[in-house]
């Protein structure tokens, strides 16, 4: 029994680095095609409405009978959808519109934080001690990495709303451990794409955009591509396949755990960034990236499963 637990907490870990990875190599697509003329707004909006678009009708083939749901899982989808998928993008674009990428992607990542405080508060259980210094030191290598000294131009809705995607980020693992557990991943995350992609297709309408913008050429690396063909690369690999990974391994690795991985993507991002875009990493980048590493694993090998409460 412990073994099949190990091996199925590996598996997750696995599905879970995976997941984050995909996501952080949607930074440089992104931002490709938003050097192409295109918004961050409406790279979001074509973005969540493409993955939709694809991933729905795949749903409806291969779940043909719709589950019978209780009014608490409506309340599971909205709230999945409205903060892990919309939520968290539309909030952290708004912070880059008024505070540097590197200070908004900071805030986004404090969400581990906010879910070992929310399983810690509100669940009344005890994580072990290496879990929040792990968690310490991958926050503390992450303002290494993003080197938020260098800018100290700070918005106070900015921050604001640089905060509100890291709450959103945390209801997105805390959520989606709820709905893993209990409902069947694919249609919960067919579903999350669909709530999400009414919201940011609201504000910011893909068919009010000049139709130029979809045949200019982005540029990544060496490569020439036009900017729908990598819309639809973001949709599917960088939110997707991501996205179902994630929630996948939300059914064995605890939200506290999971979260901390995610702090790998803004490592991907850069990495591709220097790769991808010539943007090259400092060594203050580098020594931050290998202290999140250490943080991440240190949480990791904290343990399976939180400590009970001790009173």
């Amino acid at each position: 029994m412990v073994v099949l637990e190990k091996t199925a907490r590996a598996r997750a870990t696995g599905q879970s680095l995976t997941s984050w990875v995909l996501f952080g190599s949607s930074g440089p697509l992104a931002g490709a095609v938003m050097a192409a003329g295109w918004s961050a707004a409406a790279v979001t909006s074509v973005r969540i409405a493409l993955a939709a678009t694809v991933l729905a009708p795949v749903v409806a083939v291969l779940r043909r009978r719709l589950p019978r749901l209780h009014p608490s899982d409506l309340w599971l989808l909205l709230g999945y959808g409205l903060l892990g998928v919309a939520g968290v993008q539309l909030f952290f674009f708004l912070a880059v519109a008024r505070v540097p990428v590197t200070v908004a992607m900071v805030l986004v990542n404090l969400a581990p934080a906010l879910v070992a405080l929310w399983v810690r508060v509100v669940r009344r259980t005890r994580l072990a001690g290496p879990v929040w210094v792990g968690i310490g030191l991958a926050v503390a290598g992450l303002v290494m990495v993003a080197q938020v000294w260098q800018d100290a131009r700070l918005d106070p809705l900015g921050v604001a709303a640089g905060l509100a995607s890291a709450v959103c980020s945390a209801g997105y693992f805390l959520l989606g451990e709820h709905g893993a557990s209990r409902h069947d991943t694919l249609g919960l995350t067919a579903a999350g794409l669909v709530i999400g992609a009414v919201v940011v297709v609201a504000i910011s309408p893909p068919w009010t955009l000049p139709s130029g913008l979809l045949t200019a050429t982005a540029v990544l690396g060496g490569l020439r591509a036009p900017a729908w063909l990598v819309l639809v690369v973001l949709a599917v690999v960088g939110t997707v396949v991501p996205y179902l990974a994630g929630l996948r391994a939300l059914r064995h690795l605890p939200s506290a755990l999971a979260s901390v991985l995610a702090l790998v993507e803004p490592l991907v991002a850069a990495a591709l960034a220097w790769l991808l875009l010539g943007q090259a990493l400092s060594l203050t980048q580098l020594v931050g990236a290998a202290v999140l590493l250490a943080g991440a694993v240190l949480v990791q090998l904290a343990g399976p499963k939180p400590l009970p409460a001790g009173g």
